[in-house]
């Protein structure tokens, strides 16, 4: 880790789906650096002051020697978290701008969240036919949706919301639904994000299946149409947020290319109880994730 430029090792959305020696490497070499408690907490009070700080401050915040100090301030800096320069008797410290970028690049490059991801699910069922909704599947499309929320997962909905609002809620060429045997059994739908112009790429995804029909490859069906639609379009990020409790759902998404960037907490409340969701993005394949 250098002050000018991290080590990327691995590239966003890669090519490799396994880590390199050299890489595992590098990562061990900075990952042991911090397996001392007293550098986190150096690190920490580095990262977190308002400016460079000299070593007799940190070793009144810490609470830690100036000798001790001084010795695990080298290791940080030695391993590049750090900067130390001399500023007549004292020396200032702070945190290596590259670290910033490269120590949270390599948590997601060996937990795998840079590996390439699938396009979407390959076993889609050979029953079930997705095509584009249209006028006269409304009052499946709402029988539905009441079904979701009956679940109390699927959405901090309590009401089925009317046609009319769903209609100017969701992108016109990006409303699908579901068949079996000519029967409506799940929708998808996505609407934008924002009316400003440099979003109009980035859509809120939704999906649903009807109570009868679930566990048996609708989910799949439709979000490989929803997908696969949304990269034609030049849709370049796709969005959803899930209820915590609502695993079959998350699991669902990242089959098809998501990725979960955080957990929400207490969000909103859902009848009278605070919720937590699960925020998921999946990147239009050739963009940066």
């Amino acid at each position: 880790m250098t002050a000018s430029s991290p080590p990327l090792v691995a590239s966003p959305g890669g090519a490799r789906a396994q880590l390199s020696g050299d890489d595992a490497a590098t990562y061990a070499h900075w990952f042991a650096c911090l397996a001392e408690p007293v550098r986190v907490r150096l690190l920490h009070a580095v990262a977190t002051a308002t400016g460079p700080v000299s070593v007799g401050r940190l070793a009144e915040l810490t609470g830690i020697s100036q000798a001790t100090c001084s010795h695990h301030l080298r290791k940080l800096a030695d391993t590049g978290f750090l900067v130390l320069r001399r500023e007549g008797t004292s020396t200032r410290v702070s945190v290596n701008p590259a670290c910033c970028v490269g120590l949270p690049h390599a948590a997601d490059a060996v937990l795998g969240l840079l590996a390439p991801r699938p396009c979407c699910p390959d076993d889609v069922p050979d029953d079930v036919t997705v095509r584009a909704m249209e006028p006269n599947d409304w009052d499946a499309v709402l029988r539905i949706y009441a079904e979701g929320i009956a679940t109390g997962d699927a959405t901090f909905d309590t009401e089925v919301p009317d046609a009319d609002t769903l209609d100017a809620t969701w992108l016109p060429d990006h409303r699908w639904v579901a068949e079996i045997d000519g029967q409506v059994v799940g929708w998808a739908a996505a609407g934008p994000t924002s009316t400003r112009p440099v979003y109009s790429g980035v859509a809120e995804t939704s999906v649903y299946v009807g109570e009868a029909h679930r566990r048996r490859g609708v989910g799949r069906a439709l979000i490989h149409r929803q997908v696969t639609a949304a990269d034609a379009a030049g849709l370049w990020t796709l969005q959803a947020t899930i209820f915590t409790e609502n695993r079959a759902a998350i699991a669902l998404h990242h089959s098809a290319g998501y990725r979960t960037l955080g957990v929400r907490e207490r969000i909103g409340q859902h009848h009278g109880v605070w919720r937590d969701i699960v925020f998921l993005e999946r990147r239009r394949s050739g963009q940066a994730a």
